[in-house]
């Protein structure tokens, strides 16, 4: 008699049993949802482990969160309202995760520096140069300190719109917020950054 295989949190299994009766319309959502979750898998995790990484300021403790991120992820994928959009969802798991994982805030990434430096200093310069490259440096390393300004909300909110990639709309979903508030912070979060550049700026020309 052939025995339907044990795998990991994965929608095979758990479709095959639902479906071997009469399931309900709840299951069928339900068993999508998984197999959804499931094809995300592979695209979806180094996405998850770079906006952890960015949070927590640390590899290892990035790559502990994002097996957490999932194993509540696959944990929880039966329950969601139907409608939920998964990739904003997974990203606000991978935030209660971070919340509960951060020891330290611990030193920032250059990801989100660069994402910045490149959107504000790139339309003024004309031609690359070694004394341009050293000024994108300078920036960058000016620019992470004023991350470490920013609340871990704020910051997470901004991860989510520059490194991510993430619609206003996504990150309120992530977030648990509203659309105006998203808008409000990531705003506030671009002034603190573009302030701090502007500074460095009118230093480094007097």
């Amino acid at each position: 008699m052939a025995i339907l295989p044990r795998l990991r949190p994965g929608p095979d299994a758990f479709i095959a049993q639902a479906f071997l009766g009469d399931p309900s319309e709840q299951e069928v959502e339900a068993a999508c949802d998984r197999l959804a979750l499931e094809g995300e898998y592979e695209r979806l995790a180094p996405r998850v482990w770079r906006f952890l990484a960015d949070l927590l300021g640390d590899a290892a403790l990035a790559s502990d969160a994002t097996q957490e991120t999932f194993v509540r992820a696959f944990r929880r994928v039966d329950d969601l309202p139907p409608g939920t959009r998964l990739v904003p969802w997974v990203f606000g798991v991978a935030r209660n995760v971070s919340l509960e994982a951060r020891k330290a805030r611990g030193r920032q990434r250059r990801r989100l520096a660069e994402a910045l430096v490149n959107a504000e200093v790139s339309q003024d310069r004309t031609a690359h140069s070694p004394e341009a490259a050293l000024l994108d440096r300078e920036a960058l390393d000016v620019v992470e300190r004023a991350l470490g300004k920013l609340s871990d909300d704020r910051r997470a909110a901004l991860l989510l719109r520059l490194d991510q990639g993430l619609s206003y709309d996504e990150i309120a979903s992530a977030m648990g917020w509203s659309l105006a508030k998203v808008k409000v912070e990531i705003f506030r979060a671009r002034e603190v950054l573009r302030a701090t550049l502007d500074e460095y700026r009118s230093g480094g020309e007097s």
